[in-house]
């Protein structure tokens, strides 16, 4: 069972539903000790403080907020407890829209919502409420030492939340020099991407992707750890596609083939 990260409300009108939220999804990646090459023993990091030249226990620890290149504000957890802001123990909920909104590239993290007891029915009527409208719930809360704006759905029997970023914190693709320069792509070069695009269409299907870097490293480290001689294939260099017609044909028929060789 995962750790609740934050208790508090669900708030839209006057109706007030108390709910925790726990984090949706649990990333599987590689995960690597830094250790000593002589002895193979992972390496400690500690809490050093170079002007006291000692290392320092968390009762001596406090946040510090550079308000400029040469002031450092210490504050204290109680200071931020404090703060009077309604986010700080509840989601506030301020507006619905549809789903097709808001671009994928505002998404940030997912989290589910489970109600208290005693809320219940609140949170029911909540979740059905936006899956039979389709509405998206958006609202603001403080998680994390940040308010964030977020998104809740509907998602099978319970409440999604997503984090959204901020507008002023998307990047802007026009800063890219190469993205700057005038390409003219010939119709016939477009019909024949959208042949190839048309012979991969499909639906998606989450259970068909694999992580093959994180399986590769653990193939590795087990035939490392028996005592195998493992061999390293050189990675093979890929450079850009000059004649984009010949490739979209060429990858075409390949479709085809392999299409042909899995019907028989």
């Amino acid at each position: 069972m995962p750790k609740a990260i934050f208790k508090g409300s669900l708030s839209f009108g006057l109706v007030n539903i108390p709910i925790r939220v726990y984090p949706a999804v649990r990333e599987k990646r590689v995960a690597f000790r830094l250790v000593h090459r002589d002895c193979k023993t992972p390496l400690q990091n500690k809490r050093w403080c170079p002007h006291c030249n000692r290392e320092v226990p968390l009762r001596e620890i406090v946040r510090g907020f550079p308000l400029t290149p040469d002031t450092l504000v210490l504050i204290e957890d109680e200071e931020l407890q404090k703060l009077q802001l309604k986010t700080l123990r509840m989601i506030e909920i301020q507006a619905f829209v549809d789903a097709g909104e808001i671009d994928p590239l505002y998404f940030g993290t997912s989290y589910f919502l489970e109600p208290e007891e005693g809320g219940e029915k609140a949170y029911t009527l909540f979740r059905e409420i936006l899956s039979r409208t389709g509405k998206i719930a958006i609202g603001k809360v403080v998680m994390r030492n940040k308010e964030h704006v977020v998104a809740i759905r509907a998602y099978q029997n319970a409440l999604l939340m997503v984090t959204l970023h901020y507008s002023d914190e998307l990047l802007n693709p026009q800063e890219l020099e190469n993205l700057k320069k005038v390409i003219v792509v010939r119709e016939q070069e477009l019909k024949m991407a959208q042949m190839l695009i048309e012979q991969l269409a499909g639906e998606f299907r989450p259970e068909q992707f694999k992580d093959r870097y994180r399986e590769a490293v653990l193939q590795l480290a087990k035939q490392k750890a028996e005592g195998q001689l493992v061999p390293i294939p050189r990675a093979k260099e890929v450079k850009a596609t000059v004649d984009l017609m010949k490739a979209l044909e060429a990858s075409i028929q390949e479709i085809k083939k392999k299409k042909k060789a899995q019907a028989t």
